[in-house]
This record gives C-alpha cells, structure tokens and sequence, in this order.
C-alpha cells in the first residue's frame, strides 16, 4: 500500500488562528472557538505546502501499527494527559499569557499513571530520558490493543492476530470504487491509520447500526484529493460549500519533508458531520477470499461477515448491511 506521512503528533492548521469568546461548535462546554485567520502559517510554508499532496481528513480515531509480543499489533492512541493539580498550574500559566515554553513539569509528578505497555508518540520531544508534553500539555503515545479488549473493543474487532490481517477500506484499482479488504498488518507496519464505524465519533458515515456495527481502518493519507482548492481561504471555503468531492471533514497536506498540516471545517466557522458526505457516498466492493487463510473466523465477527459478502458490490459505502 502507498505509504504517506504517519500521525505522531498534533498537526498544525494551514492557517494561523485565533481564538473567538463564542461557544463551541465542535466540543461541548468549550466556551470559545477557534478560527482560522486568513495568513498562512510560517510552518506550512516552510514545509512547502504548495507542492503538498492535499488528502481527505478522515472523522475517526487514530491507531497506530507496530510491534509487540514479537508481532505486527494495533495500537489505540492514548495521551497521557496531568493530573488535578499540574493541570491547574498549567491554566493558570497560560491564562497569564507568557511564553508557554518557559512551563516547567515535573514529569515524575505531574502525570496521571499509564498502563506500562504504553509507549510515546515518535514524534515527541524527550528530556533527560523522559518524553515531555505538547503546547497543550499531553504526551501523545499508544496501547497495544488485545484479542477480545472490552476498553478497545471497536478496535479489536478490525484486527485478527491470528492470521495477522486488519479490516482496511481504500480505493480499488478501477476509478471511483472503494474496496474493503483484509489486509496483511506486515504491510502496514509503522502506519498511523484512522478507526472509523458505528461506534466512533457518533458515526458521521453512517456506517452499520446498533445490531450490527460496522468498523474499518483507514490509512491516512489514503484518498488524496484530485480538485483541491487554491490555498486561499474564501476558495477553500468554496470549495467545501460547493463541490461533492468537499463533503469532507477537513483537509491534510502531507509535504515532500514528511511534515502533515491540517484544516478542519470547524477552523472556517463550517459545520460537520454533513447528512451526506463525499466518503460514505462512493460504490464500495468486498474482496475477502476466506480460502486463503489457514483460521477459522468466529461467526460473530467483522472477518466472518465479510468474508460472507466477498465479491458484492454495493452504490454507497453506508448502505453495506449484513445478512441478518
């Protein structure tokens, strides 16, 4: 599979922002927003952005693919994010409106406890052997998902380790066809991807129901975008309000240096999730030969479903249902 840029850490918006005393769109309870200015940021342009590969922003949660217990395993991201205390002091400094930088943490003490199979993001600074938080004070990392997890049951229910395969959408190699595919997680190895489905961020591609869910993993980077708009804010905003291929959550650059920037609708003042967006309205094919893997899949399971649907093809990617 084509390989892009992986998501280790927080992506910076192709825009500078600002910050708007108005409630919140995107999360509950925030009192402000936060708005994309129409300047470019010096990061984006350091990065080249102009001869970046613009791809669709995928609504999910990030998962990450590396080793553990001597084989390919996913992943769920898990932030180890400050305690009370240190997260009081951390308000309070920034309130202050000083330089974030000049915080100073006690890693040792000021951190909520972690499983010990957590590991940090790559991309993370370390200091003295010890991984220090972002600007928003989080230590991005990860958790390796277990067979039959309860906590990371969606994400369990994508991955068979015992014929090492994951449950992956993508394109097919015909124009304008996805494909669901298992896919072997060695050729997926140190990829970041996106868990989308029914029981993720209340579902914004209508994916499955409550009696059967439906899960997938997305690379990311996988749907590049074929008319993206200039980097202009007003035609990006034209863009998103006027064309199908804009029925997107957002927008990631992936730059010739590896750096990845974003730009979410909320960042324009835009709404999502949509009724109807651009992903979830594409035709999709199943292929899953079952023939070719030595195990059994449990008749409960997403591989089993599938794998019952290998060859079918169905107009929109939301309207793939299982035989009851």
């Amino acid at each position: 599979m084509r390989r892009r840029g992986a998501v280790q850490r927080k992506v910076p918006c192709l825009f500078v922002t600002e910050v708007k005393e108005e409630p919140s769109a995107k999360r509950e309870r925030q009192p402000f927003k936060v708005l994309a200015t129409e300047a470019i940021t010096g990061k984006a342009l350091e990065a080249d952005i102009y001869n970046a590969i613009p791809t669709e922003k995928v609504d999910g949660t990030c998962c990450y693919v590396t080793t553990y217990k001597g084989q390919p395993y996913l992943w769920a991201r898990m932030d180890r994010k400050p305690n009370k205390q240190a997260e009081k002091r951390f308000k309070r400094f920034l309130y202050s409106l000083e330089d974030c930088k000049e915080f100073v943490w006690n890693v040792e003490e000021d951190f909520k406890p972690v499983p010990d199979t957590w590991i940090p993001a790559k991309d993370i600074e370390f200091c003295n052997g010890n991984p220090l938080p972002d600007e928003n004070g989080h230590m991005p990392g990860w958790v390796p998902v277990e067979k039959n997890s309860k906590q990371y049951c969606w994400h369990s229910s994508v991955v068979n380790y015992e014929a090492e395969i994951a449950l992956v959408l993508k394109h097919h190699a015909d124009p304008g066809l996805l494909e669901i595919s298992p896919v072997p997680l060695s050729e997926i190895l140190e990829q970041t991807l996106e868990l989308i489905g029914t029981n993720i961020n209340a579902n914004p591609y209508g994916l499955g129901s409550k009696k059967q869910p439906v899960h997938l993993l997305v690379p990311h980077g996988a749907f590049e975008i074929k008319n993206p708009p200039a980097l202009k804010q007003t035609d990006i905003v034209s863009w998103f309000e006027g064309c199908s291929e804009g029925k997107v959550e957002g927008i990631v650059w992936h730059c010739r240096d590896g750096c990845l920037i974003k730009l979410h609708r909320h960042h324009l003042g835009l709404h999502w999730p949509l009724a109807e967006t651009y992903l979830n309205s594409q035709p999709v094919v199943i292929s899953f030969n079952r023939t070719k893997y030595d195990c059994d899949f449990e008749p409960k399971s997403l591989f089993h479903r599938f794998s019952n649907l290998d060859g079918q093809r169905f107009d929109r990617l939301k309207d793939i249902k299982f035989d009851a």
